[in-house]
Protein backbone atom coordinates (compact mmCIF):
# COMPACT_ATOMS: atom_id res chain seq x y z
CA UNK A 1 0.00 0.00 0.00
CA UNK A 2 2.71 2.38 0.49
CA UNK A 3 4.50 1.18 -2.63
CA UNK A 4 1.53 2.62 -4.28
CA UNK A 5 0.76 6.18 -2.42
CA UNK A 6 4.66 6.52 -3.42
CA UNK A 7 4.23 6.02 -7.17
CA UNK A 8 1.12 8.38 -7.17
CA UNK A 9 2.81 11.01 -5.65
CA UNK A 10 6.19 10.79 -7.95
CA UNK A 11 3.62 10.60 -11.00
CA UNK A 12 2.12 14.15 -9.53
CA UNK A 13 5.05 16.07 -8.89
CA UNK A 14 6.35 14.75 -12.43
CA UNK A 15 3.41 16.30 -14.13
CA UNK A 16 3.91 19.58 -11.96
CA UNK A 17 7.13 19.97 -12.66
CA UNK A 18 6.10 19.89 -16.46
CA UNK A 19 3.34 22.23 -15.79
CA UNK A 20 5.87 24.42 -14.08
CA UNK A 21 8.46 24.41 -16.71
CA UNK A 22 5.85 24.90 -19.72
CA UNK A 23 4.26 28.11 -17.78
CA UNK A 24 8.30 29.87 -17.13
CA UNK A 25 8.87 29.25 -20.89
CA UNK A 26 5.94 30.86 -21.94
CA UNK A 27 6.19 33.70 -19.97
CA UNK A 28 9.68 34.26 -20.70
CA UNK A 29 8.69 34.36 -24.24
CA UNK A 30 6.37 37.11 -23.42
CA UNK A 31 8.61 38.93 -21.76
CA UNK A 32 11.19 38.87 -24.96
CA UNK A 33 8.98 39.94 -27.05
CA UNK A 34 7.54 43.07 -24.98
CA UNK A 35 11.19 44.31 -24.23
CA UNK A 36 11.73 44.00 -28.12
CA UNK A 37 8.60 46.09 -29.21
CA UNK A 38 8.57 48.69 -25.91
CA UNK A 39 11.89 48.71 -24.17
CA UNK A 40 14.13 51.68 -25.54
CA UNK A 41 16.91 50.45 -28.79
CA UNK A 42 20.13 49.58 -28.05
CA UNK A 43 22.66 52.28 -29.25
CA UNK A 44 23.12 52.08 -32.96
CA UNK A 45 26.60 52.13 -34.84
CA UNK A 46 27.99 55.53 -35.20
CA UNK A 47 26.69 57.65 -37.88
CA UNK A 48 23.20 55.34 -38.08
CA UNK A 49 19.67 56.51 -36.63
CA UNK A 50 18.00 53.79 -34.26
CA UNK A 51 15.97 51.70 -36.67
CA UNK A 52 13.99 49.42 -33.46
CA UNK A 53 12.10 52.23 -32.63
CA UNK A 54 8.82 52.73 -35.07
CA UNK A 55 9.61 55.78 -37.57
CA UNK A 56 7.46 58.78 -37.27
CA UNK A 57 3.81 58.01 -37.98
CA UNK A 58 1.57 59.36 -40.70
CA UNK A 59 -0.45 62.17 -40.18
CA UNK A 60 -3.79 61.12 -38.83
CA UNK A 61 -2.75 57.41 -37.94
CA UNK A 62 -1.39 56.52 -34.56
CA UNK A 63 1.68 54.38 -33.97
CA UNK A 64 0.49 51.47 -32.23
CA UNK A 65 -2.20 50.71 -35.34
CA UNK A 66 0.45 50.24 -37.57
CA UNK A 67 1.02 46.74 -38.91
CA UNK A 68 4.13 45.31 -39.34
CA UNK A 69 4.50 43.39 -42.36
CA UNK A 70 8.27 42.21 -42.05
CA UNK A 71 11.85 43.51 -41.26
CA UNK A 72 14.41 43.72 -44.12
CA UNK A 73 18.00 44.69 -44.61
CA UNK A 74 17.99 48.98 -45.20
CA UNK A 75 21.03 47.95 -47.43
CA UNK A 76 19.75 45.21 -49.11
CA UNK A 77 16.09 44.94 -49.32
CA UNK A 78 16.30 41.75 -50.55
CA UNK A 79 16.82 39.95 -47.37
CA UNK A 80 13.76 39.72 -45.38
CA UNK A 81 12.86 38.50 -41.48
CA UNK A 82 9.84 38.08 -39.52
CA UNK A 83 11.39 39.02 -36.65
CA UNK A 84 13.66 41.81 -35.75
CA UNK A 85 17.50 41.69 -35.39
CA UNK A 86 20.67 42.34 -37.48
CA UNK A 87 21.36 41.25 -40.96
CA UNK A 88 23.57 38.40 -41.08
CA UNK A 89 26.19 39.34 -44.22
CA UNK A 90 26.75 43.25 -43.30
CA UNK A 91 25.48 43.00 -39.14
CA UNK A 92 22.91 46.00 -40.35
CA UNK A 93 20.30 46.35 -38.07
CA UNK A 94 16.93 45.23 -39.61
CA UNK A 95 14.01 47.63 -40.29
CA UNK A 96 10.54 47.45 -39.90
CA UNK A 97 8.15 47.02 -43.27
CA UNK A 98 4.64 48.75 -42.26
CA UNK A 99 1.87 47.83 -44.42
CA UNK A 100 1.01 51.47 -44.57
CA UNK A 101 4.20 52.32 -46.61
CA UNK A 102 3.69 51.98 -49.59
CA UNK A 103 0.48 54.29 -49.78
CA UNK A 104 2.47 56.99 -47.58
CA UNK A 105 5.13 56.74 -50.08
CA UNK A 106 2.73 56.98 -52.95
CA UNK A 107 1.49 60.48 -51.39
CA UNK A 108 5.22 62.11 -51.53
CA UNK A 109 6.43 63.48 -54.47
CA UNK A 110 9.78 61.99 -56.27
CA UNK A 111 12.80 62.74 -54.29
CA UNK A 112 10.40 63.74 -51.29
CA UNK A 113 12.32 62.88 -47.97
CA UNK A 114 10.98 63.31 -44.10
CA UNK A 115 13.55 63.61 -41.78
CA UNK A 116 12.72 63.72 -37.95
CA UNK A 117 14.26 67.05 -35.85
CA UNK A 118 16.53 65.09 -34.08
CA UNK A 119 18.20 63.74 -37.17
CA UNK A 120 17.95 67.23 -38.60
CA UNK A 121 20.07 68.70 -35.38
CA UNK A 122 22.36 66.34 -36.02
CA UNK A 123 22.63 66.87 -40.08
CA UNK A 124 22.91 70.80 -39.07
CA UNK A 125 19.70 71.46 -41.48
CA UNK A 126 19.05 75.30 -41.43
CA UNK A 127 16.42 77.04 -43.23
CA UNK A 128 15.90 80.49 -44.97
CA UNK A 129 13.34 82.03 -46.49
CA UNK A 130 12.64 83.25 -50.24
CA UNK A 131 12.71 86.80 -50.16
CA UNK A 132 12.44 89.57 -53.69
CA UNK A 133 14.85 92.40 -52.68
CA UNK A 134 16.96 95.28 -54.89
CA UNK A 135 20.56 93.46 -55.91
CA UNK A 136 23.41 95.37 -56.79
CA UNK A 137 26.91 94.06 -58.04
CA UNK A 138 29.77 95.70 -57.92
CA UNK A 139 32.33 94.80 -60.84
CA UNK A 140 35.79 95.99 -59.10
CA UNK A 141 39.01 95.79 -61.12
CA UNK A 142 42.38 97.92 -61.93
CA UNK A 143 42.68 100.53 -64.31
CA UNK A 144 45.30 103.29 -65.60
CA UNK A 145 45.08 106.88 -66.20
CA UNK A 146 46.12 107.96 -69.86
CA UNK A 147 45.96 111.26 -71.95
CA UNK A 148 42.97 112.03 -74.01
CA UNK A 149 43.82 111.11 -77.40
CA UNK A 150 41.11 113.73 -78.56
CA UNK A 151 42.97 116.55 -76.65
CA UNK A 152 46.61 115.93 -78.02
CA UNK A 153 48.35 117.91 -80.05
CA UNK A 154 51.42 116.88 -82.69
CA UNK A 155 53.55 120.05 -83.56
CA UNK A 156 55.18 119.79 -87.54
CA UNK A 157 56.13 122.19 -89.93
CA UNK A 158 55.49 121.96 -93.38
CA UNK A 159 58.36 123.35 -94.96
CA UNK A 160 62.59 121.99 -94.83
CA UNK A 161 64.28 124.67 -92.48
CA UNK A 162 66.15 125.46 -89.10
CA UNK A 163 65.51 126.27 -85.97
CA UNK A 164 66.94 129.50 -84.89
CA UNK A 165 65.43 130.25 -81.05
CA UNK A 166 63.59 127.77 -78.76
CA UNK A 167 60.96 128.97 -76.54
CA UNK A 168 59.36 126.19 -74.90
CA UNK A 169 62.83 123.68 -74.00
CA UNK A 170 62.19 121.25 -71.73
CA UNK A 171 59.39 118.32 -71.31
CA UNK A 172 56.38 118.53 -68.81
CA UNK A 173 56.07 122.79 -69.36
CA UNK A 174 52.66 123.86 -69.39
CA UNK A 175 51.49 126.27 -72.76
CA UNK A 176 49.32 128.04 -73.29
CA UNK A 177 46.86 127.86 -76.82
CA UNK A 178 48.68 130.94 -79.11
CA UNK A 179 52.06 130.82 -77.11
CA UNK A 180 55.59 130.90 -78.91
CA UNK A 181 57.30 127.52 -79.68
CA UNK A 182 60.38 128.01 -81.89
CA UNK A 183 61.22 130.17 -84.06
CA UNK A 184 62.35 129.17 -87.83
CA UNK A 185 64.44 130.00 -90.68
CA UNK A 186 63.43 128.77 -94.25
CA UNK A 187 64.70 130.02 -97.62
CA UNK A 188 60.97 128.65 -99.27
CA UNK A 189 59.17 131.02 -96.45
CA UNK A 190 61.42 133.82 -97.47
CA UNK A 191 60.77 133.41 -101.16
CA UNK A 192 56.92 132.97 -100.55
CA UNK A 193 57.18 136.24 -98.06
CA UNK A 194 58.84 138.11 -101.21
CA UNK A 195 56.52 136.74 -103.97
CA UNK A 196 53.77 138.14 -101.69
CA UNK A 197 54.95 141.86 -101.39
CA UNK A 198 55.69 141.81 -105.03
CA UNK A 199 52.15 140.20 -105.58
CA UNK A 200 51.01 143.32 -103.35
CA UNK A 201 53.03 146.00 -105.44
CA UNK A 202 51.25 144.36 -108.01
CA UNK A 203 47.69 144.69 -107.57
CA UNK A 204 47.97 147.81 -105.85
CA UNK A 205 50.09 149.08 -109.29
CA UNK A 206 47.40 147.50 -112.04
CA UNK A 207 43.99 147.97 -110.35
CA UNK A 208 43.64 150.81 -111.73
CA UNK A 209 43.95 149.31 -115.36
CA UNK A 210 41.66 149.38 -118.17
CA UNK A 211 41.71 145.58 -119.05
CA UNK A 212 39.87 143.16 -116.65
CA UNK A 213 41.95 140.54 -117.48
CA UNK A 214 45.19 142.76 -116.07
CA UNK A 215 42.97 143.41 -112.96
CA UNK A 216 42.26 139.62 -112.28
CA UNK A 217 46.24 138.11 -112.59
CA UNK A 218 47.42 140.07 -110.26
CA UNK A 219 44.44 139.98 -108.00
CA UNK A 220 45.01 136.12 -108.49
CA UNK A 221 48.63 136.17 -107.67
CA UNK A 222 48.10 138.05 -104.45
CA UNK A 223 45.82 135.68 -103.24
CA UNK A 224 47.74 132.51 -104.34
CA UNK A 225 50.93 133.94 -101.97
CA UNK A 226 48.47 134.90 -98.70
CA UNK A 227 47.24 130.95 -99.08
CA UNK A 228 50.41 129.54 -99.55
CA UNK A 229 51.45 131.54 -96.15
CA UNK A 230 48.11 130.47 -94.65
CA UNK A 231 48.94 126.64 -95.34
CA UNK A 232 52.19 126.87 -94.08
CA UNK A 233 51.14 127.41 -90.87
CA UNK A 234 51.63 131.44 -90.72
CA UNK A 235 49.12 133.37 -88.82
CA UNK A 236 47.11 136.17 -89.96
CA UNK A 237 48.93 138.87 -87.49
CA UNK A 238 52.53 137.83 -89.11
CA UNK A 239 51.09 138.14 -92.75
CA UNK A 240 49.27 141.69 -91.71
CA UNK A 241 52.82 142.73 -90.30
CA UNK A 242 54.57 141.68 -93.50
CA UNK A 243 52.28 144.03 -95.80
CA UNK A 244 52.19 146.90 -92.73
CA UNK A 245 56.37 146.73 -92.64
CA UNK A 246 56.99 145.52 -96.39
CA UNK A 247 59.76 143.89 -94.90
CA UNK A 248 60.83 140.00 -95.13
CA UNK A 249 61.57 138.40 -91.96
CA UNK A 250 63.77 136.00 -92.06
CA UNK A 251 62.52 133.68 -89.67
CA UNK A 252 59.02 133.03 -88.34
CA UNK A 253 58.10 132.27 -85.55
CA UNK A 254 55.38 128.64 -84.74
CA UNK A 255 53.03 128.81 -81.82
CA UNK A 256 51.60 126.25 -79.77
CA UNK A 257 47.89 125.12 -81.46
CA UNK A 258 45.71 123.90 -78.12
CA UNK A 259 47.12 124.24 -74.26
CA UNK A 260 48.22 122.25 -72.66
CA UNK A 261 50.87 120.25 -71.47
CA UNK A 262 54.58 119.13 -73.38
CA UNK A 263 54.79 115.35 -73.34
CA UNK A 264 57.36 115.35 -76.04
CA UNK A 265 60.07 117.35 -77.24
CA UNK A 266 62.42 117.09 -80.70
CA UNK A 267 62.84 120.63 -81.13
CA UNK A 268 66.70 121.93 -80.42
CA UNK A 269 68.06 125.36 -81.35
CA UNK A 270 70.17 125.45 -84.66
CA UNK A 271 68.70 121.66 -86.06
CA UNK A 272 67.88 120.97 -89.18
CA UNK A 273 63.89 120.05 -89.48
CA UNK A 274 61.67 118.31 -92.01
CA UNK A 275 58.03 118.17 -92.72
CA UNK A 276 58.09 114.21 -91.17
CA UNK A 277 59.86 115.33 -87.75
CA UNK A 278 57.32 115.31 -84.87
CA UNK A 279 58.72 118.86 -82.61
CA UNK A 280 56.38 118.78 -79.75
CA UNK A 281 53.75 116.82 -78.49
CA UNK A 282 51.11 118.59 -76.48
CA UNK A 283 48.19 116.88 -74.15
CA UNK A 284 45.45 118.71 -72.77
CA UNK A 285 44.93 116.89 -69.28
CA UNK A 286 42.26 119.21 -68.22
CA UNK A 287 40.43 115.61 -69.28
CA UNK A 288 42.14 112.37 -68.74
CA UNK A 289 40.96 108.24 -69.67
CA UNK A 290 40.96 105.97 -67.14
CA UNK A 291 41.65 102.32 -69.62
CA UNK A 292 40.05 99.58 -67.34
CA UNK A 293 40.56 95.84 -67.68
CA UNK A 294 37.29 94.18 -67.27
CA UNK A 295 37.13 90.59 -67.23
CA UNK A 296 35.06 88.41 -70.13
CA UNK A 297 32.84 86.96 -67.68
CA UNK A 298 31.99 90.27 -66.21
CA UNK A 299 31.06 92.32 -69.55
CA UNK A 300 27.69 91.23 -69.90
CA UNK A 301 27.30 94.01 -67.23
CA UNK A 302 28.59 96.66 -68.75
CA UNK A 303 27.58 99.25 -71.21
CA UNK A 304 28.15 102.50 -72.23
CA UNK A 305 27.22 105.26 -70.33
CA UNK A 306 27.22 103.24 -66.68
CA UNK A 307 28.73 105.50 -64.37
CA UNK A 308 32.08 104.41 -62.56
CA UNK A 309 33.96 105.46 -58.83
CA UNK A 310 37.54 105.61 -59.16
CA UNK A 311 40.30 105.61 -56.15
CA UNK A 312 44.05 106.13 -56.39
CA UNK A 313 46.18 105.31 -53.43
CA UNK A 314 48.28 108.54 -53.81
CA UNK A 315 44.87 110.23 -52.70
CA UNK A 316 43.25 107.99 -49.59
CA UNK A 317 39.52 108.72 -48.82
CA UNK A 318 38.94 110.63 -52.57
CA UNK A 319 36.75 109.14 -55.25
CA UNK A 320 36.60 110.42 -58.71
CA UNK A 321 33.47 109.63 -60.61
CA UNK A 322 33.07 109.56 -64.64
CA UNK A 323 31.23 107.48 -67.16
CA UNK A 324 31.90 104.76 -69.68
CA UNK A 325 32.30 105.91 -72.59
CA UNK A 326 33.81 103.27 -74.41
CA UNK A 327 34.21 99.50 -74.65
CA UNK A 328 36.84 98.33 -77.00
CA UNK A 329 36.42 95.64 -79.11
CA UNK A 330 39.41 93.32 -78.86
CA UNK A 331 40.15 91.31 -75.95
CA UNK A 332 43.12 90.60 -74.93
CA UNK A 333 44.14 86.37 -74.79
CA UNK A 334 46.78 86.49 -72.37
CA UNK A 335 44.71 88.32 -69.08
CA UNK A 336 41.47 87.66 -70.64
CA UNK A 337 40.27 91.37 -70.15
CA UNK A 338 38.85 93.70 -72.48
CA UNK A 339 39.65 97.69 -72.22
CA UNK A 340 37.03 100.05 -71.38
CA UNK A 341 37.28 103.48 -71.46
CA UNK A 342 36.35 105.85 -68.59
CA UNK A 343 35.95 109.87 -69.03
CA UNK A 344 37.10 111.77 -66.10
CA UNK A 345 37.22 115.76 -65.66
CA UNK A 346 40.65 116.52 -64.28
CA UNK A 347 40.87 120.35 -63.77
CA UNK A 348 43.60 120.61 -60.85
CA UNK A 349 45.42 118.13 -63.09
CA UNK A 350 45.40 115.63 -60.44
CA UNK A 351 45.41 112.67 -62.17
CA UNK A 352 48.83 112.19 -64.20
CA UNK A 353 49.08 109.71 -67.45
CA UNK A 354 49.96 105.95 -66.27
CA UNK A 355 48.71 106.39 -62.64
CA UNK A 356 46.94 103.00 -61.30
CA UNK A 357 43.52 103.01 -60.33
CA UNK A 358 41.11 101.02 -58.41
CA UNK A 359 37.34 100.80 -60.58
CA UNK A 360 34.62 99.92 -58.96
CA UNK A 361 31.73 99.50 -61.81
CA UNK A 362 27.78 99.37 -60.49
CA UNK A 363 25.56 96.87 -61.73
CA UNK A 364 22.10 97.74 -60.57
CA UNK A 365 19.70 94.58 -60.87
CA UNK A 366 16.79 96.08 -60.22
CA UNK A 367 14.43 93.77 -57.48
CA UNK A 368 14.79 90.07 -57.68
CA UNK A 369 14.21 86.84 -56.05
CA UNK A 370 17.58 85.99 -54.66
CA UNK A 371 18.54 82.89 -52.34
CA UNK A 372 21.67 82.35 -50.79
CA UNK A 373 24.62 80.93 -52.73
CA UNK A 374 25.07 77.65 -50.68
CA UNK A 375 21.09 76.66 -50.68
CA UNK A 376 21.35 75.48 -54.76
CA UNK A 377 22.72 72.29 -55.88
CA UNK A 378 24.10 72.73 -59.33
CA UNK A 379 24.97 69.41 -61.00
CA UNK A 380 26.05 71.54 -64.32
CA UNK A 381 23.07 70.60 -65.91
CA UNK A 382 20.36 71.76 -63.74
CA UNK A 383 20.20 73.40 -60.36
CA UNK A 384 17.98 72.06 -57.65
CA UNK A 385 17.09 73.61 -53.97
CA UNK A 386 15.44 71.62 -51.17
CA UNK A 387 12.09 73.07 -50.00
CA UNK A 388 11.29 72.44 -46.52
CA UNK A 389 7.30 71.70 -45.90
CA UNK A 390 5.47 70.70 -42.28
CA UNK A 391 6.35 67.32 -40.33
CA UNK A 392 9.78 67.16 -41.37
CA UNK A 393 9.46 67.04 -45.14
CA UNK A 394 11.70 68.06 -47.66
CA UNK A 395 10.94 68.59 -51.76
CA UNK A 396 14.10 68.56 -54.18
CA UNK A 397 13.20 71.24 -56.69
CA UNK A 398 14.51 72.29 -59.73
CA UNK A 399 15.02 75.91 -60.44
CA UNK A 400 16.56 78.22 -63.44
CA UNK A 401 19.19 80.05 -61.76
CA UNK A 402 20.49 83.90 -63.02
CA UNK A 403 23.41 85.53 -62.08
CA UNK A 404 25.37 85.11 -58.86
CA UNK A 405 26.07 88.75 -56.86
CA UNK A 406 27.89 88.32 -53.49
CA UNK A 407 26.66 85.39 -52.04
CA UNK A 408 23.46 85.28 -53.42
CA UNK A 409 21.81 83.57 -56.65
CA UNK A 410 19.22 85.34 -58.85
CA UNK A 411 15.73 82.77 -59.30
CA UNK A 412 14.30 83.41 -62.65
CA UNK A 413 12.05 80.28 -62.52
CA UNK A 414 11.05 77.83 -59.68
CA UNK A 415 10.42 79.75 -56.38
CA UNK A 416 8.06 82.01 -55.20
CA UNK A 417 8.95 84.37 -52.17
CA UNK A 418 7.76 83.09 -48.74
CA UNK A 419 8.68 79.60 -49.35
CA UNK A 420 11.22 78.18 -46.88
CA UNK A 421 14.10 76.08 -48.37
CA UNK A 422 17.16 74.48 -46.93
CA UNK A 423 20.16 76.63 -46.64
CA UNK A 424 22.83 74.61 -44.86
CA UNK A 425 23.00 70.36 -44.46
CA UNK A 426 21.30 70.10 -48.15
CA UNK A 427 23.74 67.77 -49.44
CA UNK A 428 23.15 65.15 -46.91
CA UNK A 429 19.18 65.43 -47.64
CA UNK A 430 20.20 64.75 -51.12
CA UNK A 431 22.15 61.95 -50.48
CA UNK A 432 18.73 60.84 -48.13
CA UNK A 433 16.66 61.25 -51.40
CA UNK A 434 19.12 59.67 -53.31
CA UNK A 435 19.11 56.62 -50.98
CA UNK A 436 15.21 56.52 -50.80
CA UNK A 437 14.86 56.39 -54.61
CA UNK A 438 17.41 53.93 -55.06
CA UNK A 439 15.56 51.76 -52.02
CA UNK A 440 12.37 52.17 -53.78
CA UNK A 441 14.13 50.39 -57.56
CA UNK A 442 15.34 48.10 -55.54
CA UNK A 443 12.52 46.94 -54.19
CA UNK A 444 10.58 46.78 -57.01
Amino acid sequence: MTTKFLRIGALLLAVASVLVLIFWRSAWAGHDQVTNQNSPASPSPAGHESLTSPPASIPGMAAEERKILYWYDPMHPAYKSQKPGFAPDCGMQLVPKYADADSARSQMAPGEVMISPEKQQLMGVRTTTVRRESLVRTIRTTGQVTADETRIAHVHVKVNGWIDKVYVDFVGQLVKKGQPLFTLYSPDLVATQEEYLIARRGETSLSSSPFAEVRQGANSLLHAAHDRLKLWDISDAQIEKLERTGEVSRTMTFYSPVTGFVTDRKAFPQSSVTPDMELYTVANLSAVWVMADVYEYELPYVRVGQRAEIQLSYYPGKTYTGRIRYIYPTFDPQTRTAKVRIDLPNPGFELKPQMFADVQLQVNYGKQIVVPQEAVLDSGERQTVFVAAANGHFEPRVIKAGAQVDGKVVVLSGLKPGETIVSSGNFLIDSESQLKNAMEGMQH
